[in-house]
């Protein structure tokens, strides 16, 4: 099984394995030259993002700057604003619905190591590593993730969610609420109440 293949099934993997090295620059490559471009070359710019992206719907935005590990894990529906400075960091599968906004500043994260140093800190043969998995990433339709939220490893997040500025999401959030807070939590059910 090849480090990828273990990355992308949530397994320790080497993350300086020359494969996921060749992907991580290749990534930094194709989102440089986006950062670059001005905001009117939109055929440009939509070219480099049908490349850097595993799928990419009509109508979706991006502002630059834009950062991401390797770009190929992550799909973003239809008509989706991401706005400036987000970071993705797709070690595992970033998937985002259609018609959402993620305000700026929005890191998600796909990828972990193990809390306790003995079990996280390797070292063989004088070379140290770190042990490394990952969990894909869930957002679905009709979703705000506002400025400053961090989205953790394995979380999913339902249809028509508002998550509140600064959240730290830290497991998965039902459709139809608006959570906030740290650690996140639903403090509304939009179906509950009165129409």
């Amino acid at each position: 099984m090849t480090e990828k293949e273990k990355m992308l099934k949530g397994l320790p993997y080497n993350s300086r394995d020359r494969e996921l090295i060749a992907m991580y620059h290749r990534a930094r490559k194709l989102f440089s030259e986006y950062n670059r471009l001005n905001s009117e070359n939109r055929q440009k710019r939509n070219e480099i993002l049908n490349k850097l992206l595993k799928y990419k719907g009509e109508g979706v935005w991006i502002e630059a700057p834009f950062y991401c590990d390797y770009g190929e894990n992550i799909s973003i529906g239809a008509n989706t604003f991401v706005n400036a400075n987000c970071f993705f960091l797709d070690d595992n599968f970033i998937t985002i619905g259609e018609n959402g906004l993620i305000a700026p500043y929005v890191q998600i994260y796909t990828s972990a190591h193990p809390v306790d140093p003995r079990e996280r800190i390797q070292t063989s043969e004088g070379r140290t590593s770190y042990v490394t998995y990952t969990k894909p990433v869930t957002i679905g339709k009709n979703a705000w993730i506002g400025g400053n939220s961090v989205i953790l490893p394995g979380v999913t997040i339902g249809d028509n969610v508002t998550i509140g500025a600064g959240a730290v999401v830290t497991k998965d959030i039902p459709d139809n609420v608006l959570a906030l807070g740290n650690p996140c939590r639903v403090v509304k059910n939009f179906e509950s109440e009165e129409q």
